[in-house]
């Protein structure tokens, strides 16, 4: 009976499995996904590598690739939140991050406030990693924000915890004793 065709847990590992491989931003079961451009470019990496033979070199590479985006974009929201609960924010700090299909800007006025700011975070501070393309979700989040009056706070806080480096200097440079 376990075997039969009739039984309606049969494939119920298989879909857990599908779940977690489109699961891009490590929250289990959430649908928004493939709603921004960023998440596009992940769930087609991940729909290129499964059609992909699991041995070959192609597959290794893209398999890499995506690992280390979503560490990138784990970093990235850590960071953030860190910051939220540095100023304050410790129990909101999840939900003001949370973006979805279904959020909205609470005021479309804010919306050039919005993307200044989340551009001046991008320039002058390391929140972003360098190579990271800014993500429309982070708009929403700086959009909050400007509705609870702390996007300041927040880019001085983001600016003092991850300043930016000179782009010649390393950070184990400034470290390191004159000889």
């Amino acid at each position: 009976p376990l075997c039969s065709n009739n039984n309606p847990y049969a494939s119920f590992g298989a879909t857990l499995a599908r779940d977690e491989e489109q699961n891009l931003w490590s929250t289990p079961h959430d649908v928004t996904h493939t709603e921004a451009d960023d998440d596009r470019v992940l769930y087609n990496m991940i729909v290129v590598r499964n059609q992909l033979d699991k041995d070959s070199e192609e597959w290794q590479k893209l398999n890499y690739d995506i690992y280390t985006l979503r560490q990138t974009r784990k970093e990235v929201r850590s960071r953030w939140k860190h910051i939220l609960e540095d100023l304050g924010f410790q129990k909101e700090a999840d939900s003001l991050l949370s973006v979805t299909k279904l959020s909205i800007i609470s005021d479309s006025q804010n919306m050039g406030k919005a993307r200044d700011i989340l551009l001046k975070l991008s320039e002058e501070t390391n929140i972003f990693p360098t190579s990271w393309e800014l993500s429309e979700r982070y708009l929403f989040v700086v959009d909050r924000l400007i509705a609870l009056d702390a996007a300041d706070e927040f880019f001085k806080m983001a600016s003092v915890v991850y300043p930016k480096k000179p782009s010649g200097e390393r950070a184990d440079d400034s470290q390191k004793a004159p000889q």
